[in-house]
């Protein structure tokens, strides 16, 4: 019995919350200064305390763009149809050894007649190459956690290594000017969009108000989103 190459799609997303570093956070509002087009010290003054706290709190938002300096607060992942399991929680690394451990479960698999040998994941997101996959690798680094084999190696994927991992952003224009929102990809597609009262934005405040269940569902959707708009796209699923 052959031993295909490529067995699962995976379908993946990830939630993050920005730094609550309270060291790092100051290092953000000391670099915080003026235009240099104020000059007179009331000026100034009137700005350090008018427009500078808005700033450092938007500074501060950002680093959850960032796996330096923000955190992930949730996973979200499918195989091929299967149902989507979520790990979230306050505790980062407990959130990324829950899941890797998982994964690493489906990587070793056996089929009858062929035998034990490692399975092979495609894993699936929307910009899952710019963000996703690289803030996965920096947080497992940061705190020292090994990635599974497949998402370490689509982590670290070439853009034409499609086999490793497949980016419905890039998918549907490689052009940097002319990517899409996943929102506008599911209007375009008639997908139900994740997106019609929660984003990416509004996690850390639902996160601190305790929406926890706002939030699951939220991830939830966005992994049921990607999933039908990559088979949308591939021709899996057509009317």
């Amino acid at each position: 019995m052959s031993k295909p190459n490529y067995i699962f799609d995976g379908f993946i997303d990830i939630e993050t919350l920005p730094t609550d570093d309270e060291l790092l956070i100051a290092e953000i509002d000391a670099e915080i200064a003026p235009p240099k087009t104020h000059k007179r010290a009331e000026t100034i003054a009137a700005w350090m305390k008018e427009e500078k706290p808005a700033l450092l709190t938007e500074l501060v938002a950002r680093t959850a763009l960032d796996g330096t300096y923000g955190r992930i607060l949730g996973i979200g992942c499918a195989l091929d149809a299967g149902p989507v399991t979520i790990w979230m929680g306050d505790d980062e690394a407990k959130v990324l050894r829950e899941a890797f451990a998982r994964i690493a479960d489906i990587e070793k698999v056996q089929y009858p007649g062929a035998g034990d040998y490692t399975a092979e994941i495609t894993w699936v997101g929307h910009n899952v190459r710019g963000f996703d996959l690289r803030f996965l690798y920096q947080r497992a680094c940061v705190h020292g956690i090994r990635m599974p084999r497949t998402l370490r190696e689509a982590a670290s994927a070439r853009p034409w290594e499609s086999r490793l991992v497949a980016d419905t952003m890039t998918m549907w224009h490689p052009d940097r000017d002319r990517r899409i929102s996943l929102a506008k990809l599911c209007r375009a597609l008639k997908v139900a969009s994740p997106k019609h009262d929660m984003d990416g934005s509004k996690v850390a405040a639902a996160w601190k108000a305790g929406e926890f269940d706002r939030i699951e569902a939220y991830i939830r959707d966005d992994v049921e989103a990607v999933r039908r708009c990559y088979r949308r796209m591939t021709f899996a699923e057509v009317t």
